[in-house]
């Protein structure tokens, strides 16, 4: 008598090694799993951005925007702009040359090469940086977030925002474009903003 697997036996181990493969993949969510990677990248980049600046701050006793352009005042609003421009400090009049941030040594030049500072990129894949209305030294850097996780955490904490020239405005964590997916807070767009 010759000893093995029958074909249906194969088929069904095949079948359930499948099945828990599913499982495990539907587990993981490896497209959540990069978007919060993303998300956690760029929070860490736009305190770095926040930091360069207010350091900027303290040694030239101005923002990078002021010493582009000296008609700004400390106390003024400053709108809120890509990261790209070169007021922020990364980018000199493009991004082929390093801004002032870079030049003083407040950031490695190989911050410039970060992809939120590619010029044809969409609102989703960008960081804003600017100094809200009313506040004379809070500078804020802002994203919109594609993990879900991180969305939900942004409206259960009440920490959602649209941005206007000068102006951050919360969203209320009741509202239903808060909890909606990512292609409504890209549409909006609805940001994550620091200092939190």
């Amino acid at each position: 008598m010759k000893k093995g697997f029958t074909l249906v036996e194969l088929l069904i181990v095949i079948g359930l090694l499948g099945a828990i493969a599913l499982i495990v993949i539907s587990a993981i969510n490896p497209i959540e799993q990069a978007n919060r990677a993303r998300d956690t990248r760029f929070k860490a980049d736009g305190g770095q951005l926040i930091s360069a600046i207010d350091r900027y701050f303290v040694g030239a006793s101005a923002f990078p925007w002021m010493t582009v352009d000296p008609a700004i005042e400390t106390d003024d609003a400053y709108p809120f702009i890509t990261a790209s421009t070169q007021g922020v400090g990364l980018c000199g009049a493009t991004c082929a040359a390093d801004g002032l941030l870079i030049t003083t040594n407040e950031l490695k030049t190989e911050f410039r090469n970060r992809d939120f500072l590619d010029t044809g990129t969409t609102v989703s894949e960008q960081i804003m940086v600017g100094k809200a209305l009313g506040s004379s030294t809070s500078v804020y850097a802002c994203f919109v977030p594609l993990s879900k996780s991180v969305r939900e955490k942004a409206c259960a904490d009440g920490k959602v925002y649209t941005l206007a020239t000068s102006v951050r405005t919360a969203i209320a964590a009741n509202d239903a474009s808060c909890a909606a997916d990512s292609a409504t807070w890209i549409s909006g767009p609805q940001y994550v903003c620091m200092p939190e």
